[in-house]
């Protein structure tokens, strides 16, 4: 069935924020409570895609988001010096509150009242600056801001709140040692695509062709396991693998490079700024937070001039609150399904759904020249933010509005009638899904066999 086109609505922010039937889904199997989530082994021991397949199978979809939070409480257990949580316990920099482009008077008052300036940006490209205050001494980071926000009530102010990958993976053979397989046609042309992530490790075997940019760290990059599989979805090309555009030019912003405070919304904030500098049309970011008024400012900036931001909507599960980017107004958000075309029993449902893709049973790149199979909402995005790169190629709002529709109107409505809120107008790019089987030549570890656990954000 074709989706339903508002009447109304001819600009992309429109046309992703029009009101969105909420169905339940149909056909998930009931599954129990876990008793006394929050006493689950430490995060390591789930932090591979069989060891969350098998949890997820276990807990009622309503705690799923303790498990994201128990990755953020982890997080902040190891970086106490840099991180803090924020009231409501997601992880922010420590000390540290944003404002965009405040006034000199404004920046005056608040040096009376104890704040020091600790870094400025102009965000090139967007016609504004973001500056880092830390707070006065005598009071905490939650504290500042509120002082911050009363000082300029006009302003535009939050925490330098850190976000995360929404993703996990196993690893599997090195593709140096696996079966030949016959070769995947890598015909399409070249394009550009953006990624905000961790650092992408160039020199794997099936980015051989295409053109890496990177940005964001001071030194070289810093490849990562998360960074490289989302990359490989989207320009990846082998003999025995290949993501959705292979060879296309990647402009890769590395927002973690190793640090401690990496995926904060400055680093991100940088990164929007430079790919609105390059003119790269789309954008993917397989990274997930609380809402944060200076990130959604910088996005707004961004849409607003003809780009498309793709974001996976999260692992939270059926019932969590909206996660962002995905939940911006305007952003495209993206759910994960599995090889027999099913939502992700963890996937964030709501109005921000706007396309399906595969995220489940599949294959991505892993350094420095394996594969690891992946799962997650993660997974899902790159293979919609490569589809609606090959349709827009330079910035511009009114094409962007038509690249989103005319892939709506390719998709397979997987839901209810129309766009609902589990799959959105329903799923693309289930061609695209390679199996691990393909890149190993065997099946790889099988039921109830070790994995080796990657590290994952």
């Amino acid at each position: 069935m074709k989706p339903r086109w508002p009447t109304s609505c001819g600009a992309l922010l429109c046309l992703l924020t029009c009101p969105v039937a909420v169905h339940a889904q149909l056909g998930l199997p009931p599954v129990p409570n876990l008793p006394n989530l929050p006493n689950l082994p430490s995060l390591p021991a789930v932090s591979n895609a069989a060891a969350v397949g098998s949890l997820t199978s276990r807990v009622d979809p309503r705690d799923l988001s303790a498990l994201r939070m128990l990755r953020v409480r982890e997080l902040l257990r190891a970086n106490r010096r840099v991180l803090e949580p924020d009231a409501a316990g997601e992880a922010i920099v420590r000390g540290e509150v944003l404002v965009l482009s405040p006034s000199e008077r404004t920046l005056d008052r608040l040096r009376e009242l104890g704040f020091a300036v600790v870094r400025e940006t102009v965000l090139e490209g967007l016609g504004v600056r973001l500056v880092v205050l830390h707070g006065p001494r005598n009071r905490s980071t939650v504290r500042s801001l509120r002082l911050l926000r009363e000082v300029d009530a006009a302003g535009v102010e939050d925490f330098n709140h850190v976000y995360l990958g929404t993703g996990l993976e196993r690893s599997y053979a090195s593709a140096m040692t696996a079966v030949a397989a016959e070769p995947i046609a890598a015909s399409q042309p070249r394009v550009r695509i953006g990624l905000v992530d961790g650092g992408v490790d160039e020199l794997h075997p099936v980015f051989h062709g295409g053109l890496i940019h990177h940005s964001g760290c001071a030194g070289p990059p810093v490849p990562s396991t998360h960074g490289t599989a989302v990359a490989s979805i989207m320009v990846g090309g082998s003999d025995i693998f290949a993501g959705v555009a292979p060879g296309s030019e990647l402009f890769a912003a590395d927002v973690y490079c190793g640090a401690a405070s990496g995926g904060a919304v400055e680093a991100l904030a940088a990164a929007l700024a430079w790919f609105v500098r390059e003119r790269v049309a789309v954008i993917n970011v397989s990274l997930v937070g609380p809402r944060n008024a200076v990130l959604e400012s910088v996005i707004r900036l961004v849409l607003e001039r003809g780009h498309i931001v793709v974001a996976a909507v999260g692992n939270d599960g059926p019932a969590a609150a909206p996660l962002y980017p995905a939940a911006f107004a305007g952003v495209v958000g993206v759910t994960a399904v599995d090889a027999r075309q099913r939502v992700l029993l963890e996937a964030n449902r709501g109005p921000q759904v706007v396309f399906a893709a595969p995220g489940a049973d599949m294959a991505a790149a892993s350094p420095p020249d394996g594969y690891v199979a992946v799962r997650g909402t993660s997974f899902a995005a790159p293979i919609v933010a490569g589809l609606l790169a090959r349709e827009l190629l330079e910035p511009d709002p009114m094409a962007a509005a038509r690249a989103v529709r005319f892939l709506a109107g390719r998709a397979i409505d997987l839901g209810a009638p129309g766009r609902d809120a589990v799959y959105g107008f329903g799923l693309v790019g289930a061609e695209f899904r390679v199996e691990p089987k393909r890149v190993t030549g065997r099946h790889g570890p099988g039921c109830g066999e070790p994995c080796e656990r990657s590290p994952t954000r």
